[in-house]
């Protein structure tokens, strides 16, 4: 797995609930150092294993987990890169749901080597999507529900989700999205550059 997935996690835990957490994670996950690489790869294994450690230290669910690390690499002002990468997908919500099917390729822009869940858009009527994500990860899907559930904040939109579990090995997001123009959205601006 690549470095940056594991280093986001990292990063999760340890400005959601502090380094002492972090630590206890890395321990109990038996891994011998506590600090990823954002550019180096990992054994694909490390991944789950230090997961499940950080849902053991944290006494949280898995997906539950996955979905507010979802949530924090879009709404944490320490990541901001991502959620500028997000909003480059369209002026409005609807647009950027019908451009997650070339995020994979577009992040593979800034780092060839990483590889995100293949990702596909079905629209069943208007404002009613399925996304379906297929990825190594377990649980990804609940990890993209928490990008989509921030995102739908971030352009003001109110969106109904819901993990509805597998079909064909990928993970099913069901979108209702009931209002465009819900409340005002954080401000973004083109032109601006990442500080």
């Amino acid at each position: 797995m690549h470095g940056l997935v594991n280093r986001a996690i990292q990063r999760f835990v340890t400005d959601s609930y502090g380094a002492a957490q972090w630590r206890a994670a890395t321990d109990r996950a038996g891994l011998g150092f506590s600090e990823f690489e954002a550019m180096w790869s990992y054994d694909d294994a490390i991944t789950p294993r230090v997961l499940e450690a950080v849902c053991d230290v944290l006494d949280r669910g898995y997906d539950e987990l996955l979905e507010d690390i979802g949530t924090y690499l879009v709404s944490h002002p320490g990541v901001e890169a991502l959620r500028r990468l997000l909003r480059f997908s369209g002026v409005s919500f609807i647009e950027f749901l019908h451009s997650l099917d070339d995020l994979p390729d577009r992040a593979r822009l800034a780092v060839s080597d990483l590889e995100l869940p293949d990702i596909a858009l079905r629209e069943h009527a208007a404002g009613s999507y399925t996304l379906l994500v297929r990825g190594q990860l377990p649980g990804c899907g609940h990890l993209f529900m928490g990008v989509l559930r921030a995102m739908a904040d971030d352009y003001g939109a109110l969106a109904f989700l819901e993990h509805k579990g597998t079909e064909d090995g990928a993970e099913v997001v069901a979108v209702t999205l009931l209002e465009t123009e819900f409340a005002e959205g954080r401000g973004f601006d083109l032109g601006a550059r990442a500080g």
